[in-house]
């Protein structure tokens, strides 16, 4: 499931002198705005030992930091990683490149936060920190064959 609050900004009361009509500005440590995070599931046809070399290395690579790699069943991993808003675009397409498949939930979500770092300029709105809850699972490749088999039945 994909979570990215959506949060409303109070801005100063307009108009004044120090605030005129549409020159507004927020400071966030004073707003106390919390940093978003965004969970995403995925999953592969891979062995882990081919997609996780890749897949860390693309989190290092996009400056990311790895909180919290922890398995959660055999077939299934969970990483808990720190990006910057700035290199989000990087990080999907490493994901994606990494041979990694997400949810339709998983490419809303960084669609959204791609479409807030275009819309923020100022450097502090881009050093934003987002937390990435990755839940993957590893799947076995079934051949369509194999599907078409009775339960005790081996080809």
């Amino acid at each position: 499931m994909t979570t990215v609050p959506h949060q409303r900004l109070t801005l100063p009361p307009s108009p004044s002198d120090e605030h005129p009509i549409g020159k507004h500005t927020f400071d966030r440590q004073r707003l106390n705005i919390p940093m978003q995070s965004l969970d995403i599931q995925g999953f592969s046809y891979e062995e882990r030992q081919g997609l996780l070399p890749s897949l860390t290395s693309a989190f290092a690579d996009c400056g990311g930091w790895i909180l919290n790699r922890r398995t959660l069943s055999p077939t299934t991993m969970e990483f808990r990683v720190e990006i910057q808003l700035r290199a989000v675009i990087d990080l999907y397409a490493s994901i994606i490149s990494s041979g990694l498949e997400l949810t339709r939930a998983g490419h809303l979500g960084f669609t959204h936060l791609c479409t807030c770092r275009k819309n923020l300029t100022t450097p502090a709105d881009l050093g934003q920190i987002i937390t990435i809850r990755l839940e993957i699972s590893f799947l076995e490749d079934a051949t369509l064959q194999s599907l078409f088999l009775p339960a005790g039945e081996c080809a």
